[in-house]
């Protein structure tokens, strides 16, 4: 099955088989494929070097970047910017958490500073992203540090209530 020339600016001509070009001797797979043609929507071959195409082909994705169309072949290396690092725990977690049990002020500084992290380390600022992280990590401690004396001094404060009640209770009730 050809499809033959298509004018300018077509896809050329295909190959014999539906034009998703031809697969080596080995038994195939989904790696580079021989330079021997392939479609540029959505086939299994090799991408043309021009860089161009829009589906998302099985092949080795051309140096260029290539097409639109997300491919299954080479991935360019990656491991994050600085020197190859992932960034630094963001500690959204924890932030939110705090936020929601124990100090609310305090977890709001620790949220606004975590989102700074993956912000800071995108555009390449290492070092504001590391003093991000580690602010962040010290306001939803204080935050937790705050929000549980807070706590402890409701509770004893409610004892307190309860304390001083029943002992005017019981004197008044002992005076009649």
């Amino acid at each position: 099955m050809t499809y033959g020339n298509q004018g300018d600016g077509g896809y050329g001509s295909q190959p014999p088989g539906g034009g998703y070009g031809q697969q080596p001797p080995s038994g195939g797979g989904y790696g580079q494929q021989p330079p021997s043609g392939g479609g540029y929507g959505g086939g299994y071959g090799q991408q043309p070097p021009s860089g161009g195409g829009y589906g998302g082909g099985y092949g080795q994705q051309p140096p260029s970047g290539g097409g639109y169309g997300g491919g299954y072949g080479q991935q360019p290396p990656s491991g994050g910017g600085y020197g190859g690092q992932q960034p630094p725990d963001n500690q959204l977690v924890p932030a939110i958490l705090t936020t929601l049990f124990c100090c609310l002020p305090f977890g709001i500084v620790a949220i606004v500073k975590s989102s700074q992290v993956n912000q800071k380390w995108q555009v390449g600022d290492y070092q504001g992203a590391m003093q991000a992280a580690e602010e962040a990590k010290t306001w939803w401690k204080r935050s937790l540090i705050f929000g549980a004396i807070s706590i402890v001094l409701i509770i004893l404060a409610y004892v307190l209530f309860f304390v001083i009640f029943a002992a005017s209770m019981s004197a008044t009730y002992s005076s009649y």
